[in-house]
């Protein structure tokens, strides 16, 4: 039997008055609506998640009282949580949740009103109910440097306090093999670990997408959306392949909205700052700004050779000192290539039954890292131009400054520089440990003495015949 849910709610809100301040009462009961009242079931509207949760946890007993006095003892609640509102073309969008009263038993009488979750998509149904996090990836595992630190940093925030930060969304950006996805997952393990009770989500975009037209495939969108809305921590990896999925894009920002309503934490990577995200909706790209944007940048040699001692630990390997070294200052560009390397030098070694040593990382390295070591290595660069002066070539790592060995070293420096996808620093290492500045000096002084002097300049040219020669 139906009664009218106007006229029981306002009885109801007279005790809630009484027992209320008056700016909670106007803050959290008059945005209210009552929707219907049948079978002692009263069920009221509420503006948001984040709404029907403060009522849960601040006034469920107060409900119960209003609700219990009006209705009597075997009275309940159910809450209809608007979760999209709509616009002039598309109704709001709500769902209906019981009353919990905080525990799996409602305060109104002995029914159980266990909540499940409205999304059962079965081909994917116990895939959902993961969090879809590599136990591994943590932040005792992960390296901070320069490169990354307010990244790191940004993200440890998160994981002691989700959703309450500033830092919401944080979006996470840099190329490949930096550690993105290592960090987030760090950040969702840490709250795992430390805050059971929240549902933390990790999923690429390309599965969010999968699952979406799967969704639409199957008319089950609104269990797809709804179950969304209910993650206490979404990350969501490589946010530039929502690009050009315009449907995916809309069902991303309402989800994206109420989360961000509700106080949940929005965590995301991807490959470039929201303002190079091309393809993707004005609106969501807005929404990517509102929290923090940090980057992670190539990994500094400190941090390279970090990593490296880390790897070593973890696997039980010794490494001598000078191959450490020497694969640090060579793999300069992300993280992935260098643990890669490891991997192959460990198995070479390994398989071959020989030692690590500095001439097995050189040939592991010629056939693995994409650059001049594969045509033209610094190497054989110091040993055409030793040549080509008639110098000893150790004589280039020295710290010897005779006229004709620094021109020598200097000429080296600069077709390492313009052959090479080594850093400046890393350049300097293979000239017996000399910095970025020196190297630096060299390439100008080669580029000074070729405008003055045309001697020199024919010297210059031969050279580059002979390593052109080299690498065809």
């Amino acid at each position: 039997m139906e009664i009218d849910s106007a006229t029981v709610w306002s009885d109801c809100l007279r005790v809630i008055k009484e027992n209320v301040a008056e700016q909670s009462f106007n803050t959290w009961f008059e945005p209210i609506t009552p929707l219907k009242c049948q079978n002692d079931v009263l069920t009221i509207q509420v503006p948001s998640q984040f709404f029907y949760e403060w009522l849960e946890e601040h006034y469920v007993h107060i409900l119960k009282k209003a609700i219990t006095s009006v209705m009597g003892e075997k009275a309940r609640l159910e809450y209809s949580v608007i979760v999209d509102k709509g616009n002039s073309k598309t109704a709001p969008l709500s769902v209906n949740l019981p009353n919990t009263g905080n525990s799996k038993t409602s305060k109104f009488g002995n029914t159980k009103e266990e909540y499940t979750s409205p999304f059962a998509l079965k081909s994917v149904d116990n895939l959902y109910q993961q969090s879809q996090l590599n136990p591994n990836y943590t932040f005792d595992t992960y390296i901070e440097g320069d490169c990354n630190r307010l990244a790191r940093s940004a993200g440890y925030a998160v994981a002691q306090k989700p959703g309450i930060t500033s830092f919401n969304p944080l979006m996470l950006y840099g190329g490949v093999g930096l550690g993105k996805t290592h960090l987030v997952q760090a950040i969702g393990n840490e709250i795992k670990n430390n805050l059971g009770n929240r549902f933390v989500l990790y999923v690429s975009s390309e599965k969010f997408t999968n699952q979406f037209i799967d969704a639409l495939k199957n008319n089950r969108i609104q269990e797809f959306q709804n179950f969304y809305m209910q993650v206490d921590i979404l990350i969501i990896d490589d946010v530039q392949f929502l690009a050009g999925k315009e449907r995916t894009q809309e069902i991303f920002f309402h989800i994206f909205n109420h989360l961000h309503q509700a106080g949940k934490q929005i965590i995301m990577t991807s490959d470039c700052p929201p303002r190079d995200l091309k393809g993707l909706e004005e609106r969501l790209l807005s929404r990517f700004k509102w929290g923090l944007t940090a980057d992670l940048q190539q990994p500094d040699y400190e941090t390279r050779v970090a990593i490296i001692q880390r790897k070593m630990q973890a696997d039980g390997i010794y490494i001598p000192d000078n191959v450490v070294e020497y694969l640090a200052y060579s793999v300069d560009t992300n993280v992935r290539e260098l643990e890669g390397v490891l991997i192959s030098l460990i198995a070479h070694a390994s398989l071959s039954r020989v030692e690590l040593d500095l001439e097995l990382a050189k040939q592991t390295l010629k056939n693995i890292v994409h650059d001049i070591e594969t045509e033209v290595g610094i190497d054989y660069i110091q040993k055409t131009v030793a040549e080509y002066f008639k110098v000893d070539i150790n004589l280039l790592k020295d710290k010897i400054r005779k006229k004709e060995i620094v021109i020598a070293r200097q000429v080296a420096m600069y077709f390492a520089k313009e052959y090479t996808n080594h850093s400046l620093k890393g350049i300097g290492y293979h000239f017996g440990g000399r910095d970025h500045s020196t190297v630096i000096h060299a390439v100008q002084s080669v580029n000074d003495m070729m405008d003055v002097d045309a001697n020199f300049k024919v010297q210059v040219e031969e050279i580059k015949k002979k390593l052109k020669m080299r690498a065809v």
